[in-house]
Parts: C-alpha cells; sequence; structure tokens
C-alpha cells in the first residue's frame, strides 16, 4: 500500500494543469501532492495514519493566491473606525461622535475607508465637518483608496500644516474663501500626520497581523504578497513566522525607503522559504483614480483642471528602478493613470538595456489605464500586470471620471491576456475586499465593456498559476499536479457551473495549506 498523510475524496478536482485538468481525489505526503487521479487510484493510498477529508462533490482549486495587499493595515482597519459604508457626510460626523465616546482613553481618532463618490453632499469632507464632531482629539481618517486624507483643526495644529506648507509629490488643499488649509490632504502630504500620529507597538502589529491571517485564509487565501510599509512590521512578521503562527505563504513587497538597507546586506528577492521570503521593492508612480492623483496623459474628464500626478520625476523614477534592478530584486511600479504606467515603462526599459537580465519579472501594479501602445509595451518588456478585479465594481464613476474613449481601456485584462501579458490578481485590500471569489466575480461578471471580462478559467488562473508565475513559484504552486505544495481550496459550489453573478456567493468550505487545514467553515 502507497502512504499518504492527508487525502481528500469525492471531490471535483479542478487543477488548472492542462495535462490533467479535472480530477476525483488529491493524496499528499509531507506537504506535497504525492498522486491526483480518480477515487479507485486514490483510495490505495489510504491507511491507518492518513487523515482522510470527503469533499461530497465540492470544487477543489488550487489555492488562491492574493499579489498585492496590505495585509498589517487590513488588521489596523479591524481596530480603528471604520467609514466604508456611509452615505453622507452627517452619518460620517455622527459616527466619529459615537465612535469618540466608546475610545475616550484613545489619543488620535484614526480610521477612513470614506468614499465621498457616494456621500449625497456629493463633496469631500472638511475640518470644519470634522471639527463638529470632535475638536478636542487630533482625527485623521483616510479616504478608501489611501491616497487622500482628512484631518480636523487638532491634527492639523500637531502636524504643524499651514497655508504655506508645501509638499514634493503631495498637496494640502486650501478653502477658496479663506485661504487656510481645508483639511484634505493628498498623497505624500499625508506623511505629514502620519509623522505625529503615534506608532503603534509590536504587540499592537503582532495582533493587526494574526487578524489579517485569520480572516485571509477564512476567505481561502493560502498565500499573499504582502506589501509592508516599515522595518518594524518586518521583525513582527518574522517573529510570528519563527512561532509558527503564519498560517499561509508570505511573499514580501517592501518600501523603496528600505531598498538601501536590503541592498547594503545583500538581500535579493527569493531570500527566505517555502513559508517566507523577501519579494519584490514597491514604489511608487502616482496616486489614485477615485483621488484623481492618478496621473493621466490628458486632464480628467470630471475636471479638467487637473491631470493627476507623478510622484516621482523620470529621471528619479529611472535611478530607483535600476538601482533594485541591478541588485537583484523584482520591482513593482504603482501606476494607475497612463502617464505613470508610461513612465514606468520608460524606466524599465532603461533599466534592461542597461543591464539586460532575463526572467527579471518586473511588475506594474494596478496599470489601470491602458491603451493599445502600452499593452504592446508592457509584453515586450515580459512585465507582469498586477490587478485588482473588484475595483471594476467600485470605480462605477470611471466612465464620468476619464471619459467613455479612455474608459474603455481601463481594467482590460482580456487584452492583457490575449497579448500573452501574465496577469496576476489581488484585490489591495482593504481597499477592497479581501475575497478572492469577490475578485474572479468582478472580472467575469463585470456589467461595462464587457469585451474585457474574463472566463471563469482565466480568472481562477490569476489567482492560481499566474499568482505563481509573479512570485517565481510556478514549480512549486499553482496547479495542483504531482510535486507541487498542497495547497488547496475546497468551495461550496462550482464556480464553473453556476450563472457568473452567482460567484459572489460561494462560500470558502476549507483552506489547506502544505497538506494542513488552516480553515474550516463551520456549519
Amino acid at each position: 500500500m502507497l502512504g499518504a498523510d492527508f487525502i481528500i475524496l469525492n471531490a471535483d478536482v479542478v487543477t488548472v494543469n492542462p495535462r490533467c485538468p479535472r480530477a476525483q481525489a488529491v493524496a499528499v505526503k509531507d506537504g506535497k501532492i504525492v498522486a491526483v487521479g480518480s477515487n479507485n487510484e486514490i483510495s490505495r493510498y489510504v491507511d491507518s495514519q492518513a487523515k482522510v477529508v470527503d469533499a461530497e462533490g465540492r470544487t477543489v482549486v488550487p489555492g488562491f493566491v492574493d499579489c498585492h495587499i496590505h495585509m498589517t493595515d487590513f488588521g489596523h482597519q479591524q481596530q480603528v473606525l471604520n467609514l466604508r459604508n456611509i452615505r453622507s457626510i452627517k452619518e460620517m460626523k455622527d459616527k466619529i461622535r459615537e465612535y469618540a465616546l466608546k475610545t475616550s482613553g484613545v489619543s488620535w481618532i484614526l480610521g477612513g475607508r470614506w468614499d465621498h463618490e457616494r456621500f449625497v453632499e456629493k463633496r469631500y469632507p472638511t475640518r470644519w465637518d470634522l471639527d463638529e464632531a470632535v475638536s478636542d482629539r487630533p482625527v485623521f481618517l483616510i479616504r478608501v483608496c489611501g491616497h487622500v486624507g482628512v484631518v480636523n483643526t487638532k491634527a492639523l495644529q500637531l502636524a504643524g500644516i499651514t497655508r504655506e506648507t508645501v509638499v514634493c509629490g503631495g498637496k494640502v488643499d486650501l478653502d477658496k474663501e479663506s485661504g487656510e488649509p481645508n483639511g484634505i490632504l493628498r498623497e505624500n502630504a499625508l506623511d505629514l500626520v502620519w509623522r505625529v500620529v503615534p506608532k503603534p507597538t509590536a504587540a499592537e502589529l503582532e495582533e493587526a497581523c494574526l487578524k489579517a491571517c485569520r480572516k485571509a485564509v477564512e476567505e481561502g487565501l493560502t498565500g499573499v504578497h504582502w506589501i509592508v510599509d516599515s522595518a518594524e512590521e518586518l521583525r513582527v512578521i518574522q517573529k510570528l513566522h519563527k512561532e509558527g503562527k503564519l498560517p499561509l505563504r508570505v511573499y514580501l513587497g517592501i518600501p523603496d525607503k528600505l531598498l538601501d538597507k536590503a541592498v547594503g546586506l545583500g538581500l535579493t528577492t527569493g531570500f527566505g522559504n517555502d513559508m517566507l521570503k523577501l519579494g519584490f521593492v514597491k514604489v511608487f508612480a502616482d496616486g489614485s483614480l477615485g483621488a484623481r492623483t492618478a496621473a493621466l496623459k490628458e486632464p480628467y474628464s470630471d475636471k479638467p483642471e487637473t491631470s493627476g500626478m507623478l510622484l516621482l520625476s523620470q529621471r528619479k523614477l529611472n535611478k530607483l528602478v535600476l538601482k533594485a534592478h541591478k541588485a537583484g530584486w523584482q520591482v513593482a511600479v504603482h501606476a494607475i493613470g497612463d502617464r505613470a504606467t508610461e513612465a514606468a515603462l520608460k524606466a524599465f526599459s532603461k533599466a534592461l538595456r542597461t543591464l539586460p537580465r532575463e526572467n527579471s519579472r518586473h511588475r506594474i501594479e494596478h496599470c489601470s489605464v491602458l491603451n493599445p501602445r502600452l499593452v504592446q509595451w508592457m509584453k515586450r518588456l515580459n512585465l507582469i500586470a498586477s490587478v485588482q478585479p473588484h475595483f471594476i465594481v467600485s470605480d462605477f464613476w470611471v466612465v464620468e471620471r476619464v471619459g467613455a474613449e479612455r474608459a474603455r481601456w481601463v481594467y482590460p485584462f482580456k487584452t492583457l491576456m490575449n497579448e500573452s501579458v501574465v496577469v496576476a490578481a489581488g484585490s489591495d485590500c482593504p481597499v477592497e475586499p479581501i475575497s478572492p471569489l469577490l475578485g474572479i466575480w468582478a472580472a467575469v461578471a463585470r456589467k461595462t465593456f464587457k469585451e474585457e471580462s474574463l472566463t471563469v478559467e482565466e480568472a481562477l488562473k490569476t489567482y492560481t498559476l499566474n499568482a505563481a508565475y509573479a512570485s517565481f513559484d510556478e514549480a512549486l504552486k499553482g496547479t495542483i499536479e504531482v510535486g507541487k505544495f498542497a495547497d488547496i481550496t475546497i468551495l461550496s459550489e462550482n464556480i464553473f457551473e453556476i450563472p457568473p453573478e452567482r460567484i459572489k456567493d460561494v462560500e470558502v468550505e476549507m483552506t489547506i495549506v502544505g497538506g494542513k487545514i488552516v480553515y474550516k467553515r463551520k456549519h
């Protein structure tokens, strides 16, 4: 009798392996898949030592991987004021007052995820709105996109922000009548406030990380490309790994401000092990469409006086990308507008000309507003398009924002795939929901520009095999086949057989990492 320590039987296994696309059962030994086949074939592996899971006909897919997620921020969001679903500034003020009463011992009121596009007032909140709610404590609330925030007067004073404040790569909005800061801060101007906000303790960081991990595996994720913001955050993640508390695989994205230290230590992409390793350096080229700070080639259709902003000059972006590329790092450039994507492509082109390197797998994060020329350029450079499908749903205003002609090329996933650009998917959580099933639904069932809709098979691939490729792991995960890690997700329904609209309602029954059950749905 053949040996296995974990077995799944009576399943509808979608392997994402073209050589054996479907199966009924899977056998696992020492964390890796040793057999995939029929129930009869895999039953030979059953012995008294093996844990057997009867899938009862449910769908089994390779474990989902989120290629762009701010895990620690997501954990923090569960600890602070959440304004995601409010529909007016009045409701916002009421929520702030309620939260202030419940947290009288907290020095700063933090939180956000508000979206003024959904407000009945159809405007940004201001410092004076926040002052009406709370004036004796600083209040700092970030817009859902993460690129704009609003503060009250107390916070402005503590940050030393005045009408004379000028920020490179950012903006302090001024009131048209008084000329004073109105409380709205954009891009790098947010850092002026973050500098005076008390830093979370190691214990608070750890709690946030653990909360995010628990939620991630509940949503069927077996791996994440975890974007970090500080060395302190890295230390906490390493501590959790040493203590065996990381329930899923982590591929780290570090900020460019840590690049010099990493290069000085001789660290490169791939350093680590199967559960935790260094991934990419993240560089910001622009902001967001929601905040109108994404850098566009032409003005915004609904605000012609602006075209957004580049956060780095072309020269600085070129220098940063080349430094990381020379040091052996994968580079991920945040570029949402077409002007920012063009700047990123110029930087990658220069780096690859200066030091040709096969298989660098550099990435453009978001690449939201494209055009046929940019798609072909990405293809020539073999770049990865790291996309977040749920933005299709959230950015309901995109035609109004950029006009119908450009909107046709916003989130053109099908075109990218047809042109053989590797499309890897994520959530950008906490900006968007963490659920990969919601991402698959958004990519498949889109209501606008349906020619860019993906098939279920294509969408699944962006969260599995393509996600594995984006972290140089396609030989180890991304499909259900012999020799790969037993990272598996079991779903309540077959997403290939139900109407696309119902994909968003499918539940995760079980999440398995390395042959170990890390989440099981309670019935």
